[in-house]
């Protein structure tokens, strides 16, 4: 039997990265798949890597509207969803003193807004026993220069999980927030660096994670996958850190 067998799931930034690797190991474990996105052409590329069991809906989640259509169309085709990777985000470069208002607000819309309404847009689909993965970071208890917006969006994504347990008590619905460390993936374009900084930046973490070497988006969607199998029926409102051990040190 198959971990996820016969369960609806949805992956929001499902195009690349963790969100890309997510789906295929959610489908792999028997899960229909939906998968969003803002740019349709990565999305296509996306279904046909998945192969199997998947729909894209290409949308942007900090856009009501379009979480609003996407939600219209798994009730239609699916008439409910078990599983909600919310995993959508991003972040760039920008230390105290060039912080700007666009930044702030990108950052802050996609991160924290377009979470959060994409889950609680998402309740009326679920039932009982239900489980939510939200995308945090190892950046929402660890300093990092220059990158303090995004590191509070992360944090903030934290305490979600910890409160929303409570106001979904009575459906026993589960809220976990998943929290990598560093994992190089195509999101790792827009933090503004070039490819020689951004290769240092990578070569200059490694050598801070206790285990020698950066992560890979397989091993969060393992991760993920065990938040949202009955694997992990007994756990709730926690923080999972698949990083190496860098946030323990």
């Amino acid at each position: 039997m198959k971990k996820l067998e016969g369960k609806i799931a949805l992956v929001t930034g499902g195009n690349s990265g963790i969100g890309l690797a997510t789906a295929k190991q959610f489908v792999a474990e028997g899960s229909y798949v939906y998968i969003t996105g803002r740019r349709q052409v990565e999305l296509d590329a996306a279904v046909e890597a998945i192969g199997k069991n998947v729909t894209a809906v290409q949308s942007d989640v900090s856009n009501l509207a379009d979480l609003d259509r996407l939600f219209a169309t798994i009730k239609q085709e699916q008439g409910h969803l078990d599983i909600i990777f919310a995993n959508a985000g991003g972040g760039q470069i920008a230390p105290l003193g060039a912080i700007t208002e666009e930044h702030f607000d990108k950052t802050f819309n996609v991160n924290v807004k377009g979470l959060l309404f994409t889950v609680q847009k998402a309740l009326p689909l679920l039932p009982e026993g239900a489980s939510i993965i939200l995308n945090a970071s190892i950046t929402s208890i660890k300093g990092t220069p220059a990158f303090s917006v995004y590191s509070a969006t992360k944090a903030a994504v934290r305490s979600f999980a910890r409160n929303w347990i409570l106001d979904l008590r009575e459906r026993k619905i589960r809220v976990n927030a998943i929290s990598p460390g560093v994992v190089p993936t195509p999101g790792y374009d827009y933090l503004g660096l070039n490819d020689q900084q951004l290769q240092e930046f990578v070569d200059s973490q490694a050598s801070a994670i206790p285990l020698g070497r950066v992560g890979t988006p397989d091993e969060i969607a393992k991760a993920v996958v065990f938040l949202a199998s009955d694997d992990s029926s007994f756990v709730n409102g926690i923080e999972l850190f698949v990083d190496g051990g860098m946030a323990q040190i």
